[in-house]
C-alpha cells in the first residue's frame, strides 16, 4: 500500500523563504500521518508563474539554493515528496518546469514537463524548453505516471506514461479558475482513467496572483472515471489516501456542488485578499455610490480584510439622490466600515468657472475625475490602496472614466458582466461561508439590487440612457468578446443588428482605456487582460 498526500497549498510568487517553509510545514503534517509521499503543485518553489524572474540567474540560482535546503529537510521525515521547480541544466543551457522526487536527502527521480502551453494566460515558452515525454517513476515497488499540469490536457503523454506501465495517473498543477475550467480539467481526467482504467489524481494550488486566482478544488477519479474525492474550493487543504492494487481509498470526501454566484464570490474574496495580503497592503478604501457595484465591491473586501480596514467614501454631487444617499451609508453601517461623505460641489463649481463652456460628456466626466482626485488623494494619504468598482460589460463598452472612476490598483469586478452582479450580491445576502470576515448576511440592501443602475452624472439618467438593456448588453458582449463572433453570428441569433453594431464600435474604441484600467482577476473564459490582445490603433470593421 502507498500512502500519499495531497498538498493543496498557496504558494507566494518569488518569496522563496516563504513557500520553503510552506511546503516543509505540509511536508512535516503529511509526514505525521505516515504517509509515504507528498504531492506538491506545479512550480511550488517559486509559485506560479513567476513570469521574466525565471530571466533573472540570480533567482534561479536561489531557487537551487532552496531545493538543496529541502533536500536536506527531508532527511527529518519518512516520506518522500514531489517538488516541482523550475531547473536550469547546465549541460543542454536551457531552462525546464521539472518535477524532482527527493527523499532522504537526495533527488531520486526527475521529470520535465513536456507540453508548454502558450495560449490565453500562458506564455511558457518565452521560458521553458519541452521536456521529453516523462517515463514512470518507479517508488516503493509502484510506477507512477506523473505529468505536470499542461500534460494531462492531450492524450499523448497519459498514452505514453500507460504504455510504459504506469499503475496511476498524477497530475501536478497550477491551474487558474475561470468559468467552466472545473468542467474541463474532470472531462480530460476521466477521459485517462476510463481509457486507461486507471485511477487520476489531480492536484491543484490555491490562491491569488496578479489577474489570476487559483480555486484549488483537487479532485480524484477511480479506474472508471467517478470522482470519489474532492477538496476544499478556494482553501488550503490537505488529504491524506491510500493506493492499493489499483484503488484508491482514504480520506475520501466530496466538496458540496456550488452555484456559479458562490463560486465567482468566493473567487473574488480570495483573489482580493491574496493580492492585498501578499503586496503587504493593510487597508483599502472605495467609492460608495450606493450602486450596486461599489456594494459587492465592499462586501468583498470585508470578507477579505475585514471591516477595519475597509473605508467608504460617498461623494454626491448635486445629481446624487436621497436614495443613493441612504443606500452607501446603509450598506456602510452593514459591513461596520469607516464611512466618509465628501461632496464634490466645490470641486465642480471651480472647474466650471475655470471652463465655463463645460457641458455634456465632458461635464459629466469632470464630475468622476474630481471623485478619483479625492479617492487617490485618500490613498496617497493613508497609504491605504483604492478598489476600483467598474463591472466588464462597463469596461467593454467603455462606460468608465480615465483618471476618474478608473482610479485605483485593484478591481475585483472586472471580469464580472453586470448580470453576474446581482445574483452574486443576492447569493451573499443568503450566505456566509467560515472564511469570510464579516459573518453577517442581508449585508446590500434590496433597494440596491432593485434599483435601475446609474452613474448619476446628470438629472434622471441611467444607464440604458446610452447602453441596451444589461441582459441584451452582455449576450452580444459575451459573443463578440469570449467566443469571437461577427455581427452576422450574433444576428442569426436574433440580436438587432444595428445595436450589435453600436457594441462592437464601442467595444473597439475602448481599447485604450482598458490598456490603463486597474488589474482584476480572471473569471470568465477571456478576460480583457491577458487573454485578449486587441491593437488600441485597429482599422477592422466586421460588416
Amino acid at each position: 500500500m502507498l500512502r500519499i498526500a495531497l498538498a493543496q497549498i498557496n504558494p507566494h510568487v518569488g518569496n522563496l523563504r516563504y513557500n520553503q517553509q510552506l511546503i516543509i510545514d505540509a511536508w512535516r503534517d503529511a509526514n505525521t500521518h505516515k504517509t509515504d509521499v507528498v504531492l506538491f503543485p506545479e512550480l511550488v518553489t517559486t509559485g506560479y508563474m513567476p513570469e521574466d524572474l525565471l530571466l533573472k540567474p540570480s533567482f534561479i540560482k536561489s531557487v537551487d539554493d532552496m531545493v538543496e535546503q529541502l533536500m536536506e529537510a527531508s532527511r527529518a521525515f519518512r516520506a518522500a515528496a514531489f517538488i516541482t521547480t523550475p531547473l536550469f541544466c547546465d549541460k543542454a543551457k536551457k531552462l525546464f518546469n521539472a518535477v524532482h522526487l527527493i527523499q532522504n536527502g537526495k533527488i531520486i527521480a526527475t521529470r520535465y514537463k513536456h507540453h508548454l502551453p502558450n495560449y490565453g494566460v500562458f506564455d511558457e515558452r518565452r521560458y521553458f524548453t519541452s521536456g521529453d515525454a516523462p517515463e514512470p517513476i518507479e517508488f516503493q515497488n509502484h510506477k507512477l505516471g506523473v505529468m505536470i499540469c499542461e500534460d494531462m490536457w492531450s492524450h499523448d503523454v497519459a498514452d505514453h506514461l500507460a504504455s510504459q506501465g504506469a499503475e496511476i495517473f498524477i497530475a501536478l498543477n497550477a491551474s487558474p479558475f475561470s468559468q467552466y475550467k472545473d468542467e474541463w480539467r474532470k472531462q480530460h481526467a476521466v477521459r485517462h482513467a476510463q481509457t486507461h482504467q486507471k485511477p487520476f489524481i489531480y492536484l491543484n494550488q490555491i490562491g491569488g496572483q496578479d489577474d489570476l486566482v487559483f480555486d484549488g478544488y483537487s479532485f480524484i477519479t477511480d479506474a472508471d472515471g467517478n470522482i470519489i474525492h474532492q477538496s476544499a474550493r478556494f482553501q488550503s487543504d490537505i488529504s491524506i489516501v491510500e493506493f492499493k492494487d489499483g484503488i484508491i481509498s482514504g480520506d475520501l470526501k466530496q466538496t458540496a456542488q456550488t452555484t456559479d454566484s458562490e463560486i465567482f464570490y468566493g473567487a473574488t474574496v480570495l483573489a482580493t485578499r491574496d493580492y492585498l495580503s501578499k503586496n503587504n497592503i493593510k487597508q483599502v478604501l472605495l467609492g460608495l455610490s450606493g450602486g450596486i457595484d461599489s456594494a459587492i465591491v465592499a462586501a468583498i473586501a470585508v470578507d477579505a480584510i475585514g471591516h477595519d480596514n475597509v473605508t467608504g467614501i460617498m461623494m454626491p454631487s448635486p445629481f446624487t439622490s436621497q436614495t443613493s444617499l441612504n443606500d452607501a451609508e446603509r450598506i456602510a453601517k452593514n459591513l461596520n466600515i469607516d464611512y466618509k461623505i465628501i461632496p464634490i460641489n466645490g470641486f465642480m463649481n471651480e472647474m466650471e468657472q475655470s471652463l465655463p463652456s463645460l457641458n455634456g460628456l465632458a461635464h459629466e466626466n469632470m464630475q468622476s475625475r474630481a471623485r478619483g482626485n479625492i479617492l487617490m488623494t485618500l490613498s496617497n494619504q493613508s497609504g491605504a490602496l483604492v478598489l476600483t468598482t467598474g463591472n466588464k460589460s462597463e469596461m467593454a463598452m467603455g462606460y468608465a472614466t480615465l483618471y476618474g472612476d478608473m482610479c485605483g490598483g485593484f478591481n475585483p469586478i472586472i471580469d464580472l458582466y453586470k448580470t453576474q452582479i446581482y445574483p452574486m450580491a443576492t447569493w451573499r445576502n443568503e450566505n456566509v461561508l467560515p472564511h469570510f470576515k464579516c459573518q453577517s448576511k442581508n449585508i446590500i440592501p434590496d433597494s440596491i439590487i432593485t434599483k435601475a443602475p446609474t452613474a448619476e452624472l446628470r438629472d434622471n439618467q441611467t444607464d440604458q440612457d446610452s447602453l441596451p438593456p444589461y441582459d441584451i448588453l452582455d449576450g452580444i458582449l459575451n459573443g463578440l468578446v469570449e467566443k469571437d463572433l461577427g455581427i452576422t453570428d450574433l444576428v442569426a441569433q436574433g440580436y438587432d443588428q444595428a445595436t450589435v453594431q453600436k457594441v462592437q464600435k464601442l467595444l473597439y474604441f475602448a481599447e485604450y482605456k482598458r490598456k490603463q484600467a486597474a488589474i482584476g482577476p480572471k473569471m470568465t473564459t477571456k478576460a480583457f487582460t491577458r487573454e485578449r490582445r486587441y491593437p488600441i490603433v485597429n482599422g477592422y470593421k466586421d460588416e
